[in-house]
């Protein structure tokens, strides 16, 4: 039986960061399957369609990997960029203000032309795929991040000690989108024991 790469493991620090308290990272080039979109995430549609497409495109990667270049993966957690006007927007929770890019990590190994095999596979079931939607490489660099055990509404005091204590205290500016990465199922799990680990891409001063 091949081995199957679990790429959390591989990539611990990535993976791994401490509850409590930011770390630094430096996070290497990697390439995404990624969708756009804009609003609340709970009730906006598009993001419940860019979340079925990621996964059903991401699910047709790993299988093409397997048969093709007997290479298996886990598929990896699903990921999110998160912008607006304002960063205020994310501290106060006002979702309808928010933009946001959802990924999930597809290995070096993938290339183009599977990318697009697996695009029409998905687009058998799913029909018309998001414009938005690519395989693209994201180059994040050097960040700070943390583990928030707890729901998603509940991050707000968490960032708002990260951009208004940690970051000027170390002569830290902003450097890219605040970035979540989902190690819990919100189907499957209670809010109050998800995992989310909260990424903010930062250069100096």
């Amino acid at each position: 039986m091949m081995d199957k790469i679990d790429f959390r493991k591989l990539h611990k620090a990535l993976y791994e960061p401490p509850a409590g308290s930011f770390v630094r990272v430096d996070v290497p080039p990697m390439q995404f399957v990624k969708i756009d979109g804009v609003g609340d995430p709970n009730i906006s549609p598009s993001y419940k369609t860019a979340v079925e497409w990621l996964y059903s495109v991401s699910y047709a990667l790993k299988f093409a990997a397997k048969a093709a270049l007997a290479k298996d993966y886990v598929v990896p957690p699903l990921e999110g960029l998160w912008w607006a006007d304002d960063p205020a927007s994310f501290v106060a929770r006002r979702k309808d203000e928010w933009r946001w890019t959802m990924m999930v990590m597809a290995p070096d190994f993938i290339d183009f032309a599977m990318f697009e095999a697996a695009r029409a596979k998905a687009a058998r079931k799913l029909g018309a795929a998001p414009d938005s939607l690519r395989l693209e490489s994201y180059a994040e660099g050097p960040s700070l991040q943390t583990m928030h055990v707890g729901s998603y509404d509940e991050e707000g005091p968490v960032l708002a000690r990260l951009h208004g204590e940690i970051m000027p205290s170390q002569g830290l500016a902003f450097n890219g989108p605040h970035h979540e990465i989902y190690l819990g199922d919100p189907r499957k799990t209670e809010p109050a024991r998800l995992k989310t680990i909260l990424r903010q891409p930062v250069k100096p001063r």
